[in-house]
């Protein structure tokens, strides 16, 4: 039987990641710089914060600051990152190139940062043809200082952006190529504020072509600085909400969305926010995951755990361990190829809410083995082949 090709495009936050590691978020040239008050534009771990917020609060260049907390020492590793662009670069390399086709849409500035991403990018099955290089501004970029001792040796990052070129990217460079897809996706929108500040409209053209929707988010520095403790906008969020087929989001971030105090509290928003299945991540716990059944099954909501083989491993085998960054995008893009191949011989409404979670699980966990957040394959179908083997090994965990 000929299957008609499946596409999926996706926008939203892609940049360089400069990845350094083993930083002490507890030494004296760090916490120097921790932030005293949330949105004040000092440095947090597991949060991001703007290279220039980081300026007017130190009072110090950049440059002056990385230098210090990394005792001037080169990064580690350089990758591809953002939640729209690692995601989908995962999600690429999970499906058959004959089958599906993975496209991103994006901006890049004219320099050399931008030409590392695209020759790792050129690596992977993602199609970058409508990833420009257009703008004046710098390629948009990510200082990754990861400590992989802290909050008990389940490691953290903390996150400083420069938002670059992104700032020139607006709806409209998404035409009807990005429409014409089965499933469109928006991954850390708030990084490119001109798509986060219309993603209502943007879904409503989606929908209104029949599209899947995938939303995963990203820590909001921007709205966090401007409106202190108010919940995170998506777009018009009441109305953006019913318009998400899928909206996956780590703790902190379903927190300052929901405008919730506790994990549970934010799934009960979440429940009742008429979005039409949603995923929360909270690193090693448990992941909440829910579905109203327009679109997946209808399901209660489940608290799943994470995969107890990458933890084993990972604990005791130490050599085998990488850094976190990157679980929560390769999640995203776990799921994403999960729905991907299950509308192969689904239709809304019968999705498997557990599956996709299974499978972005599953993908996640597998980032957890390498530096940075992109995986270089030496043959098509590698990194598939190893996260399917952590996916059956999961789905024997929770025993389905």
């Amino acid at each position: 039987m000929t299957f008609k090709k499946i596409t999926i495009s996706g926008t939203g936050c892609a940049l360089a990641d400069f990845l350094y590691n083993d930083i002490s978020f507890i030494s004296s040239d760090f916490t120097e710089y921790l932030s005293k008050k949330p949105g004040d534009g000092g440095l947090s771990p597991g949060k991001l914060v703007f290279t220039e917020e980081l300026e007017k609060f130190s009072g110090c260049n950049y440059s002056e600051i990385l230098k210090k907390i990394t005792c001037g020492n080169s990064p580690a590793a350089f990758n591809v990152g953002g939640p729209s662009l690692v995601s989908l670069i995962h999600a690429s390399q999970m499906l058959d190139t004959n089958d599906y086709e993975v496209r991103f849409f994006g901006m890049a500035g004219k320099d050399n940062t931008a030409e590392l991403i695209f020759r790792i990018i050129n690596q992977t099955p993602l199609n970058s043809g409508n990833y420009v290089v257009a703008s004046g501004k710098a390629t948009p970029f990510t200082d990754v200082l990861s400590d992989p001792c802290f909050d008990n040796g389940h490691g953290e990052r903390t996150f400083v952006n420069n938002i670059g070129a992104a700032w020139d990217y607006d709806p409209g460079f998404l035409d009807n190529t990005f429409f014409n897809s089965d499933i469109v996706c928006f991954g850390g929108t708030a990084l490119v504020p001109r798509i986060h500040d219309n993603l209502t409209s943007i879904l409503e053209r989606a929908k209104n072509k029949g599209c899947i929707t995938v939303v995963n988010t990203v820590f909001d520095f921007r709205n966090e600085k401007e409106f202190p403790g108010a919940p995170w906008p998506l777009g018009n969020s009441k109305v953006s909400f019913g318009l998400i087929d899928i909206l996956i989001m780590d703790c902190e971030e379903a927190l300052k969305i929901s405008g919730q105090k506790s994990i549970d509290n934010a799934a009960v928003f979440f429940v009742a926010s008429n979005v039409s299945a949603f995923i929360i991540t909270n690193g090693p716990d448990n992941v909440y995951a829910w579905s109203g059944g327009r679109f997946f099954t209808k399901t209660k909501l489940m608290k799943l755990p994470v995969s107890l083989k990458v933890k084993t491993d990972l604990k005791s085998r130490p050599g085998m361990k990488g850094d976190t960054t990157g679980c929560g995008d390769n999640f995203a893009g776990g799921v994403i190829a999960s729905v991907a191949m299950q509308m192969r011989n689904k239709k809304p409404g019968d999705f498997d809410l557990t599956d996709a979670v299974s499978l972005g699980i599953a993908s996640g966990g597998f980032s957890c083995y390498i530096l940075g957040g992109t995986f270089i394959e030496k043959f098509p179908g590698e990194k598939a082949e190893k996260v399917m083997e952590l996916k059956n090994d999961y789905i024997k965990q929770i025993g389905i």
